[in-house]
């Protein structure tokens, strides 16, 4: 399940229990998400890197990453709390397509999703936004702003990835702590609005359909 009760109160909490979600961050090869995910989180994130080999050149395309020589292999994690009573569990998903038989383990009871973007890459982001949009997984994209990266606006990105009416799309720094929180607070609000519909339509499905 998204929604999780903690034995713990922290202090604060008028309802006497702790709320944790599950957030998953995805993304292309080397668009960040490891990044991300290391700089929210208020403990020392758990990585799974491992360095890059030269066996792995021929299916690891690392153009326009030159620099990169690490990649994840299985999974990033961390935590952060957003305010007293609610903290944020994040997975990070490995990018190459030979570890996406991973994600339906990772994705299980999932509140949402953060897909990274790099405008210099916008392709290699394309199977992440199908793959949550097919599972109806609420998700934000947030586009990585890398140095020397043309800079698009938020709806040149949403046309360009042909994203679904209302999906948010938020500029960000994936290595400044303030910049990835507030992309988790966007994707909370917005993950927030479609599950409270869901569960309208399945109390009141007549109703809503007129």
């Amino acid at each position: 399940m998204a929604y999780e009760r903690s034995e713990s109160t922290p202090a604060g909490d008028p309802d006497g229990t702790a709320l944790a979600l599950k957030i998953l961050v995805a993304g292309g090869f080397g668009v960040g998400k490891t990044t991300l995910v290391g700089a929210v989180s208020e403990i020392r994130p758990l990585r799974t890197e491992e360095r890059l080999s030269r066996a792995g050149e021929t299916v690891d395309d690392t153009g326009g990453v030159d620099q990169k020589n690490t990649t994840t292999v299985a999974m990033d994690f961390g935590r952060i709390t957003i305010r007293a009573g609610l903290s944020l569990y994040l997975f990070g998903t490995p990018g190459q397509d030979r570890f996406w038989f991973l994600w339906d383990d990772l994705s299980q009871g999932a509140l949402g999703a953060v897909v990274l973007a790099d405008t210099r890459r916008l392709e290699d982001c394309f199977p992440a936004v199908d793959y949550f949009e097919h599972r109806g997984v609420p998700f934000v994209v947030a586009v990585n702003c890398f140095a020397g990266a043309r800079a698009y606006g938020a709806h040149d990105v949403s046309r360009a990835l042909d994203l679904d009416r209302g999906t948010p799309v938020v500029l960000c720094d994936a290595r400044d702590r303030d910049s990835g929180k507030e992309v988790l607070i966007r994707l909370v609000e917005y993950a927030g609005r479609v599950h409270t519909a869901r569960l309208l339509d399945a109390v009141d499905p007549v109703g809503s359909a007129g």
